[in-house]
């Protein structure tokens, strides 16, 4: 692990007002069912959530859709990390990574941007699939590290989810995604670290709000499911499957935002998110919100955080959202 000089501390957001179904702080509805106790990370933990493991597994990361017509989505709860990258026109994008557990199902699977360009290196070499890219980005994606297993490239995997309306509707068989690319990387080291939350430092949180131009996302803090629980434009955030969103673990991850070379068929530019450098970010566990500095210092590196002290900032085990947030908005 690398070991920080901090040059400065993180400022907690203020949490935004909330509608009229977005939970307020002190009022967040708690499930009926209490989940089983989280796993003590172990020398054998897996990289990506620090749970125990027989064995490390392909990487798939799957551009999906974020925007109310795109949802409920389908796999998000079986991925290891999910990352929030903000797309034109102020909105967000999501980029999920699959290793540990695989949904037979994923979607609706959308275009690729940029960032996922510059954020897959820190995975090795994993299969990417997403559905079209401007033309401008295919020479760029052809020369990136991963295997390209797009609706393109592999169009046996894909199909139209009946009820839903196209751009909205292509989703995904996982298994034939990762037939198409049998190198493609195993789960490795990305730098997350794992275990018990640092003795000091934390904040209590019941809810946290982070904005992009034209989202807003709110993570509350749910004491019986140990799970951040996730809104998004002050409603519910479902799955597919059934069931709200949540994790035991929320990166807010603060990065230089700008315009890319590329732009929409409206001239909306795409933001560039750098996700290589240092910076500081905002770590949510057990119903805390913990300053932190994060630093990646090639595309090829994984990204490390640590406390105010220099210390790991150690995740919960489970799933992690890493929220790629920007302090001055991009205008599209």
């Amino acid at each position: 692990m690398i070991t920080l000089t901090l040059a400065g501390a993180a400022v907690l957001l203020p949490v935004a007002a909330c509608s009229s179904e977005e939970p307020a702080p002190g009022q967040v509805p708690q499930a009926a069912t209490v989940a089983p106790s989280e796993e003590p990370a172990e020398a054998s933990a897996h990289p990506f959530t620090g749970k125990p493991y027989d064995e490390l597994k392909p990487v798939l990361a799957v551009k999906i859709e974020n925007t109310a017509a795109g949802k409920p989505q389908m796999g998000l709860k079986s991925a290891d990390i999910v990352y929030v990258e903000q797309v034109e026109a102020g909105l967000t994008r999501l980029m999920a990574i699959f290793s540990s557990k695989l949904p037979a199902k994923v979607g609706p699977v959308r275009s690729a941007r940029i960032s996922d360009l510059h954020i897959a290196p820190m995975f090795g070499k994993p299969a990417f699939s997403y559905s079209g890219a401007q033309s401008l980005m295919l020479p760029l994606i052809a020369e990136a590290s991963l295997y390209d297993v797009g609706d393109t490239r592999n169009p046996g995997a894909y199909f139209r989810q009946p009820g839903r309306f196209a751009p909205y509707n292509l989703f995904a068989n996982t298994k034939p995604l990762l037939a198409k690319a049998p190198k493609a990387s195993k789960a490795k080291d990305i730098g997350f670290t794992f275990g018990d939350a640092p003795a000091e430092g934390g904040v209590d949180k019941k809810a946290y709000t982070v904005k992009w131009p034209a989202a807003r996302f709110t993570f509350a803090w749910s004491e019986q499911r140990k799970l951040w629980m996730i809104w998004q434009d002050g409603k519910k955030d479902m799955a597919a499957e059934g069931g709200q969103l949540g994790a035991p673990t929320i990166v807010i991850q603060y990065t230089k935002t700008e315009r890319s070379q590329f732009h929409d068929k409206n001239d909306s530019y795409t933001p560039l998110v750098h996700t290589t450098g240092k910076g500081t970010a905002i770590v949510l566990r057990d119903g805390k919100a913990f300053k932190a500095r994060w630093e990646r210092e090639s595309e090829k590196d994984g990204t490390t955080f640590t406390t105010e002290s220099g210390e790991p900032m150690n995740f919960a085990p489970g799933q992690v959202w890493v929220a790629l947030a920007s302090r001055k908005p991009v205008i599209p």
